[in-house]
């Protein structure tokens, strides 16, 4: 039987959570900064400020107090009112990274402190690192070989072909195609000095805006990615290169797929 592709609109799932949905984390989660651990709990919880990914909320009596500035700053926030806090480790100083939150908090968030992600030299999921943010535990993440013929291509401009794909298939972003480097036309490519994390995939390895004449157009930079050390879960991406669905254009077997919308290109 004929299965008729999906011409328009999304085809991937959303997200499913909801703004101040609270969870508790199994998860052992612990943060250093200047070489001082900051707090080590396993009573973390996972709070949605926004629906595609989750923050660590952490029991304050979790917290060493010997690293909390108490500002004496309330402040009046979408989860209940918290008083702001610094963090002072050695010689170092983050001021206004830390809130902990009061009595009159959503359930789940009374008696815990949000973190800064990026005031900390390293946050630890059990004994691996972690980055930008906790892994959601609604998410999951595949990274699959495929024999589908898939073609890039920017203003007419064919920037990479195969039919030997890994495709990654992300809970709430379109589908992501990753090319051989072989199969790739690095002759339209420029690399950038860009890098990124990711909490499924770890740091990027390198950049590349995209040349489609003499130069690169504006809007046309940063636009194709790899990770040459991805993370264990995401070993068959290592080496690839993927590009932005957001900008580029994408047929698969011989159909040109409609350009996907996300939070990464308003």
């Amino acid at each position: 039987m004929a299965v008729t592709p999906v011409v328009t609109g999304r085809d991937y799932p959303q997200m499913i959570a909801q703004t101040n949905h609270v969870e508790p984390a199994p998860r052992r989660v612990r943060a250093t900064l200047g070489g001082e651990q900051i707090f080590d709990t396993t009573r973390a919880r996972y709070v949605w400020e926004w629906p595609y990914y989750p923050q660590y909320y952490i029991p304050a009596d979790d917290i060493d107090p010997r690293f909390l500035v108490d500002e004496h700053h309330q402040q009046h926030l979408r989860q209940g009112t918290a008083r702001r806090h610094g963090l002072r480790a050695g010689s170092l100083d983050r001021p206004g990274t830390v809130r902990v939150f009061g009595g009159d908090a959503i359930d789940g968030v009374a008696g815990t402190a949000r973190f800064d992600w990026d005031a900390l030299d390293a946050w630890y999921e059990e004994d691996e690192q972690v980055f930008v943010h906790p892994r959601n535990p609604y998410v999951r993440v595949d990274a699959l070989r495929s024999h589908r013929h898939v073609r890039t291509s920017l203003e007419g401009v064919t920037l990479a072909e195969t039919t030997t794909p890994v495709l990654v298939f992300e809970t709430g972003l379109p589908t992501r195609y990753y090319f051989d480097r072989t199969d790739v036309a690095f002759g339209h490519l420029v690399p950038a000095a860009t890098q990124t994390a990711c909490p499924y995939k770890g740091i990027t390895s390198g950049y590349w805006s995209v040349r489609t004449g003499d130069k690169v157009q504006d809007g046309h930079q940063d636009l194709a990615w790899a990770y040459d050390y991805p993370t264990r879960q995401l070993l068959p991406i290592a080496g690839l290169v993927a590009f932005y669905n957001e900008k580029i254009d994408i047929d698969v077997d011989g159909l040109r797929l409609p350009q996907a919308r996300t939070h990464f290109f308003k």
